[in-house]
């Protein structure tokens, strides 16, 4: 009996001296499995970030990370950074991207990111390896086991193609969800070769690159535009050199003329690629080829005499406008785009000419010429812009119906003036403060 006491009695001591002591006790074990939670549960571990550089608008920067073609990655990135379309970047401030950072876990994307959808991972993987190769990562994701998966990858839904059959026209379609059935909402561009949805249109005349399209908004629906680069075909235009390369007006005004058509389409336009070269997309080189293969719309030759060949297109875009014109569409708009010649010591900005019986011309190439003078002073602020506005009796601004707007883009003999032309990002620049003018 004294054995039985005696555990007894430790028993009763030792509960006495640890039972004020278990809530607390629970508490802390509680804290510390909270705490042990956002690792448990969050397998992604940060959101990319990127420093807005020099002429950064937002696409721009999301163009570096190939995110500029999916409209919900950019509606993402106004939700991440709480910003809207229109606004500004600051140069050196850095911007969430629309890109999860996962911890790779060695052995595959899909346990990584807990989700068995095998192309999904190829995506993945591809994405990754392109930003790779495009120098905005340093290492591969299998080495320093950082993945990298944009948000469309995850988030954006798949849409469904149509294909318009023995036409020019490009169908774009896209299916978008009502409260009880899918709307098939439809759009005519008229630029490429295949049919494809808003969210995914691919159109051939780009090149391989840059041939998906995205459909952003449509701050231009319901208008037409009517893009023509000059000369092309026997005739280069106005030639310059450069580190011992030629420079021929064709083809940087038709590199131009292709970024600003398909700058219009992903803000919903419709836009004609009136001079045309099937071999030739939007290209990056510094130094493009010169060639003679340029068609016009409809496959048409152009016509070895120069007089011939400018009614060829006033005729081809007066066809197309009265054609339009009977669809009941008004708001047509011819851009002719073209590189001067000049002296090689002068300097001189972008200018606008429009027809003096043509003050829709007048109006657009005012807003062209207020943009680019805005744009001067943002990103190079003392340096006076002194592009002009004037009205000038051109063959294509006299001879089409249309109300147009006629663009010398620099001076293609001069040293300064040739880098907005032969740099890849000056000529993108250039198409998207063009946009400006047309979206104001």
């Amino acid at each position: 009996m004294a054995v039985f006491y005696l555990k007894r009695d430790y028993r009763e001591e030792h509960e006495f001296l640890y039972m004020p002591l278990r809530p607390y006790f629970f508490i802390l074990i509680g804290v510390w499995w909270l705490s042990l939670l956002p690792n448990i549960c969050q397998a992604q571990t940060d959101t990319l970030e990127a420093t807005a550089e020099r002429g950064d608008g937002i696409y721009g920067l999301l163009r570096r990370y190939a995110l500029a073609d999916d409209r919900c990655n950019i509606e993402a990135f106004c939700q991440l950074n709480r910003m809207g379309r229109e606004d500004q970047l600051i140069v050196g401030q850095s911007y969430l991207l629309p890109v999860q950072v996962y911890e790779y876990n060695g052995e595959s994307i899909r346990s990584t990111i807990n989700d068995n959808d095998w192309d999904q991972a190829v995506a993945i993987q591809a994405y990754n390896e392109a930003m790779l190769e495009a120098g905005q990562r340093s290492q591969d994701y299998r080495d320093d086991r950082v993945l990298w998966v944009a948000h469309h990858l995850l988030h954006c839904r798949p849409t469904e193609t149509a294909v318009a059959d023995n036409t020019n026209e490009v169908v774009a379609t896209t299916a978008e969800p009502d409260a009880e059935n899918d709307v098939l909402d439809r759009e005519i561009t008229p630029v490429g070769d295949q049919a494809t949805t808003s969210g995914n249109r691919v159109f051939d005349i780009f090149g391989a690159e840059y041939a998906r399209v995205p459909l952003v908004d449509r701050r231009l629906a319901g208008r037409i535009f009517y893009i023509v680069s000059g000369h092309g075909g026997p005739d280069p235009g106005s030639i310059g050199t450069r580190a011992g390369h030629r420079l021929c007006e064709d083809e940087y005004a038709y590199d131009v003329a292709l970024r600003l058509c398909r700058e219009i389409i992903k803000h919903g336009g419709i836009a004609y690629m009136v001079t045309r070269d099937d071999n030739d997309g939007i290209r990056s080189e510094e130094y493009l080829d010169c060639d003679k293969d340029e068609t016009y719309w409809g496959g048409v030759e152009m016509n070895r005499a120069q007089r011939a060949r400018l009614f060829q297109r006033s005729d081809i875009i007066n066809g197309l406008y009265r054609s339009n014109k009977r669809l009941g569409v008004n708001d047509q708009t011819l851009i002719a785009i073209h590189v001067d010649s000049r002296n090689s010591a002068r300097r001189i900005d972008a200018f606008f000419y429009y027809h003096r019986d043509d003050p829709t011309g007048l109006s657009l190439a005012s807003n062209m010429q207020r943009v680019l003078d805005r744009q001067y002073k943002r990103y190079q602020p003392g340096r006076e812009y002194s592009g002009t506005v004037s009205a000038r009796d051109l063959h294509m601004l006299r001879e089409t119906e249309v109300p147009g707007v006629y663009i010398e883009l620099a001076n293609i003999r001069n040293p300064v003036d040739q880098q907005r032309i032969v740099l890849e990002r000056n000529r993108q620049l250039l198409a998207e403060w063009l946009l400006l003018g047309l979206l104001e």
